[in-house]
């Protein structure tokens, strides 16, 4: 079976519920206050160990946040490439207000301290046949690009957070693009009714992984279009809902499933996972499906 190397954010979110927003000049006391684990990488790894992939995350955390390790591999992935520095681990501060809206300061960290060196010893491992996954969140993307590509393996790309920066990515090494609505259009510089077209004319050898929501997903490989409705639940937060897509459908690739199966099969567990609360937490076990 082939492997997944997932470049990717380790984030400890910390979540305040507050009345309101917090003014310039003003202490506010919290109501309520978690700790969460997060990072999109983060749950891309997890939800890819619980849908069964052989994923290794290749990431950065401070010594604040070896408790995400013991996450990690309390789930399956392992966690021999991330290292840990001298920087903080990444972290976002979090208000809740009481009308459910949410304001949040995010810090990088130790998320843009992955090393070139660290990049090369973890891609050791792998060669053709195998995948990189990576998304925004993280230091060196275009850089392990093509350190991955020259090894044979194929990429996906979640451009999440989608800023500029993405732009001058090698993007012609992707070999599958996962976008959100908003993602697809930013990276096409069309409307939502033409990104399909612009996308597959851009990057004619890549496969356009679109979720769309409440309306499912779907694939467009070359001039086919394969499409998948999503289940109709009791939405409760859709916080990781994509992560758990991800993860899923290619844990499905990676075990030989068509790209039909996979859809579904992913938009399964994003079900699942909209009708909990929370992040990784959310995301459900193989054997919830």
């Amino acid at each position: 079976m082939s492997r997944i190397l997932n470049l990717g954010s380790i984030n400890i979110d910390h979540v305040y519920a507050v009345d309101h927003f917090v003014r310039p000049g003003e202490t506010l006391a919290s109501r309520h206050y978690q700790i969460f684990a997060g990072g999109k990488g983060f749950n891309q790894s997890i939800a890819l160990a619980r849908a069964g992939a052989p994923v290794a995350h290749l990431g950065c955390i401070g010594q604040d946040g070896e408790w995400l390790l013991k996450q990690l591999a309390g789930d399956g992935a392992s966690t021999e490439h991330v290292s840990v520095g001298s920087e903080a681990t990444g972290h976002a501060m979090i208000q809740i207000s009481s009308g459910g809206e949410n304001a949040i300061v995010l810090h990088a960290g130790a998320n843009h301290g992955i090393s070139k060196a660290a990049i090369e010893l973890a891609l050791q491992g792998y060669g053709a046949g195998d995948w990189l996954l990576t998304q925004n969140e993280t230091n060196a993307v275009g850089e392990t690009m093509c350190l991955a590509k020259a090894r044979g393996l194929k990429i996906a790309f979640n451009p999440a957070p989608m800023t500029d920066a993405v732009h001058g990515f090698p993007l012609e090494l992707v070999d599958l693009f996962i976008l959100n609505e908003t993602e697809a259009e930013a990276l096409a510089g069309a409307g939502v009714a033409d990104v399909g077209t612009a996308l597959r004319k851009r990057y004619p050898g890549a496969d356009i992984l679109l979720t769309l929501g409440a309306e499912g997903a779907q694939l467009l490989r070359g001039a086919e279009v394969i499409r998948q409705v999503a289940e109709p639940v009791d939405v409760v937060d859709t916080t990781a809902a994509g992560d758990t897509f991800i993860g899923y459908f290619l844990a499905e690739i990676l075990a030989g499933s068509e790209a039909q199966s996979a859809l579904t099969i992913a938009c399964h567990a994003a079900g699942i996972a909209v009708t909990r609360v929370g992040a990784s937490d959310s995301i459900p076990r193989r054997k919830e499906l």
